[in-house]
Protein backbone atom coordinates (compact mmCIF):
# COMPACT_ATOMS: atom_id res chain seq x y z
CA UNK A 1 0.00 0.00 0.00
CA UNK A 2 1.19 3.70 -0.79
CA UNK A 3 0.34 7.10 0.82
CA UNK A 4 -0.20 10.00 -1.22
CA UNK A 5 0.03 13.27 0.23
CA UNK A 6 -1.32 16.48 -2.08
CA UNK A 7 -0.69 20.13 -1.16
CA UNK A 8 -3.99 21.98 -2.27
CA UNK A 9 -5.89 25.05 -2.53
CA UNK A 10 -9.41 25.32 -3.18
CA UNK A 11 -9.66 22.85 -6.38
CA UNK A 12 -6.22 23.08 -7.08
CA UNK A 13 -2.91 22.07 -6.43
CA UNK A 14 -1.66 24.30 -3.88
CA UNK A 15 1.63 26.98 -6.05
CA UNK A 16 3.92 26.73 -3.09
CA UNK A 17 4.56 23.74 -0.72
CA UNK A 18 5.80 26.18 1.96
CA UNK A 19 2.10 28.17 1.92
CA UNK A 20 -0.16 25.31 1.65
CA UNK A 21 -2.36 24.73 4.48
CA UNK A 22 -4.86 21.82 2.91
CA UNK A 23 -3.75 18.52 2.63
CA UNK A 24 -5.38 15.56 1.86
CA UNK A 25 -3.77 12.13 2.31
CA UNK A 26 -4.89 9.13 -0.17
CA UNK A 27 -4.27 5.63 0.75
CA UNK A 28 -4.09 3.69 -2.86
CA UNK A 29 -2.91 -0.03 -4.12
CA UNK A 30 -2.13 -0.93 -7.78
CA UNK A 31 -3.90 1.71 -8.97
CA UNK A 32 -7.04 2.13 -7.06
CA UNK A 33 -7.86 4.04 -3.60
CA UNK A 34 -8.26 2.76 -0.73
CA UNK A 35 -10.92 3.53 1.88
CA UNK A 36 -11.68 7.23 2.12
CA UNK A 37 -8.93 10.10 1.80
CA UNK A 38 -8.35 12.35 4.74
CA UNK A 39 -8.25 15.97 4.23
CA UNK A 40 -5.92 18.05 7.02
CA UNK A 41 -6.17 21.70 7.42
CA UNK A 42 -3.20 23.25 9.23
CA UNK A 43 -3.52 26.14 11.53
CA UNK A 44 -0.86 27.75 9.53
CA UNK A 45 1.49 27.03 6.45
CA UNK A 46 4.86 25.97 7.53
CA UNK A 47 7.15 23.80 5.15
CA UNK A 48 8.93 22.09 8.48
CA UNK A 49 5.61 20.82 9.74
CA UNK A 50 4.97 19.43 6.42
CA UNK A 51 7.65 17.31 5.98
CA UNK A 52 7.32 16.05 9.39
CA UNK A 53 3.99 14.81 8.94
CA UNK A 54 4.91 13.32 5.81
CA UNK A 55 7.72 11.62 7.32
CA UNK A 56 5.55 10.53 10.72
CA UNK A 57 2.33 9.55 8.27
CA UNK A 58 4.75 7.39 5.96
CA UNK A 59 4.27 9.15 2.82
CA UNK A 60 5.18 7.44 -0.29
CA UNK A 61 4.44 10.22 -2.86
CA UNK A 62 3.92 13.93 -2.81
CA UNK A 63 2.14 15.98 -5.53
CA UNK A 64 2.49 19.94 -4.96
CA UNK A 65 3.71 23.03 -7.01
CA UNK A 66 6.51 24.76 -6.10
CA UNK A 67 8.92 23.64 -3.57
CA UNK A 68 12.22 24.55 -2.07
CA UNK A 69 15.17 22.66 -3.35
CA UNK A 70 16.17 22.18 0.52
CA UNK A 71 12.48 20.25 1.24
CA UNK A 72 12.66 18.67 -2.11
CA UNK A 73 15.85 17.11 -1.02
CA UNK A 74 14.87 16.15 2.16
CA UNK A 75 11.74 14.07 1.21
CA UNK A 76 13.87 12.28 -1.52
CA UNK A 77 16.52 11.63 1.09
CA UNK A 78 13.07 9.82 3.17
CA UNK A 79 12.48 8.28 -0.04
CA UNK A 80 8.90 10.40 -1.17
CA UNK A 81 8.81 10.02 -4.87
CA UNK A 82 7.73 14.08 -5.06
CA UNK A 83 5.99 14.86 -8.34
CA UNK A 84 6.49 19.12 -8.12
CA UNK A 85 5.56 21.59 -10.65
CA UNK A 86 2.31 20.06 -10.99
CA UNK A 87 -0.46 22.75 -12.05
CA UNK A 88 -4.96 22.05 -12.05
CA UNK A 89 -7.23 20.50 -10.80
CA UNK A 90 -6.56 18.46 -7.26
CA UNK A 91 -9.05 15.69 -7.96
CA UNK A 92 -7.19 14.71 -12.11
CA UNK A 93 -3.71 15.19 -10.51
CA UNK A 94 -4.96 12.90 -7.44
CA UNK A 95 -6.16 10.28 -10.27
CA UNK A 96 -3.25 10.24 -12.54
CA UNK A 97 -1.04 10.03 -9.83
CA UNK A 98 -2.77 6.80 -8.21
CA UNK A 99 -2.65 5.50 -11.57
CA UNK A 100 1.01 6.43 -12.15
CA UNK A 101 0.29 8.54 -15.40
CA UNK A 102 1.06 12.24 -13.56
CA UNK A 103 4.36 13.42 -14.65
CA UNK A 104 6.84 16.16 -12.77
CA UNK A 105 5.73 19.82 -13.87
CA UNK A 106 2.47 18.63 -15.61
CA UNK A 107 -0.11 21.00 -16.17
CA UNK A 108 -4.01 19.88 -16.19
CA UNK A 109 -6.86 20.94 -17.13
CA UNK A 110 -9.68 22.55 -14.92
CA UNK A 111 -11.69 19.54 -14.67
CA UNK A 112 -11.37 16.18 -16.08
CA UNK A 113 -13.71 16.41 -19.42
CA UNK A 114 -12.53 20.35 -20.46
CA UNK A 115 -10.77 20.43 -23.16
CA UNK A 116 -8.27 22.20 -25.05
CA UNK A 117 -9.84 24.39 -28.41
CA UNK A 118 -8.32 26.50 -30.50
Amino acid sequence: MQKMMVLIQGDFIAPRFDLATEVLIVRFEKGKVIGEPKMIIMERSSDEALCQMAVEENITNIICGGIEEVHYNFLIWKKVAVLDAVIGNWRTAVEKGVAGTLMQGEILPSTKDESLTL
